[in-house]
């Protein structure tokens, strides 16, 4: 015997089975019946001579799809309201800074809006026959005059909630409300922006500035009391911020 010990093979890396194995096996089922439904060859991503079970049928559940549309009365839509200015509204109402005919108008004029623009495209007369619609159906009911939609148009332009766009049309002051999604949102926001003078206080136009009273401490506003004059104490009454 010579002391030199016999050739041997050198060694070679042993794969070491994968414990996630059984799963890769049935992840490659659900890969060649779902190739197989939609008409395409999936690739085999499991060794075939492993010996485990075939799928034989996939079910798919689907959850709430939290995107789906909500569910509102009426064919005409709905829009998006801050929250604080609903509340808001209501407030001045029972305050008497603002009137029912104003409230009304603005509500019609807001529900009018054509979607993704914040337009409004009514003439007064057109509001006036509008908000006229139901109450020309019931007998002796009372409904609301031209010169009173005239004078709700004006207050609301002063209080920052309407703005008048010409040719028998109204801009709503779309951070209040507004008929579309965020993207057109932004997009009338930057548009209004955009037409207004380079040096001018973006906070004191339109639709930044809103009144009436307790809302940014920003101004004096006399107050409508219905349709009749506005009290001296409260002409008189100044804030100081």
């Amino acid at each position: 015997m010579t002391s030199d010990s016999p050739s041997r093979q050198p060694r070679r890396p042993r794969a070491l089975p994968s414990p996630a194995a059984p799963q890769g096996a049935v992840f490659n089922d659900l890969l060649s019946l779902l190739g197989e439904q939609l008409g395409q060859q999936a690739q085999a991503a499991a060794d075939p001579r492993g010996g485990h079970r075939k799928v034989k049928s996939v079910t798919v559940e689907y959850g709430e799809d939290a995107r789906s549309a909500h569910d509102f009365a009426g064919p005409s839509g709905y829009s998006l309201a801050s929250n604080w200015f609903t509340q808001l509204m209501a407030q001045l109402l029972v305050a008497k800074r603002v009137t029912v005919s104003q409230v009304c108008v603005f509500l019609y004029v807001a529900g009018g809006q054509t979607p993704g623009t914040g337009l409004a495209e009514y003439t007064q007369q057109e509001i006036t026959d509008g908000l006229n619609e139901l109450a020309a159906k019931i007998p002796d009911s009372k409904r609301i005059t031209r010169p009173t939609v005239n004078r709700a148009v004006r207050r609301l332009c002063d209080l920052r909630w309407l703005e008048q766009a010409g040719n028998g049309r109204l801009r709503l002051n779309v951070t209040l409300w507004f008929r579309g999604g965020s993207a057109a949102q932004h997009d009338v926001l930057a548009e209004i922006r955009a037409s207004q003078p380079e040096d001018a206080d973006p906070l004191t136009l339109f639709p930044n500035q809103i009144g009436p009273d307790l809302v940014h401490h920003q101004e004096e506003l006399d107050f409508d009391l219905g349709d009749g004059e506005v009290p001296m104490e409260a002409r008189r009454k100044r804030r100081t911020g």
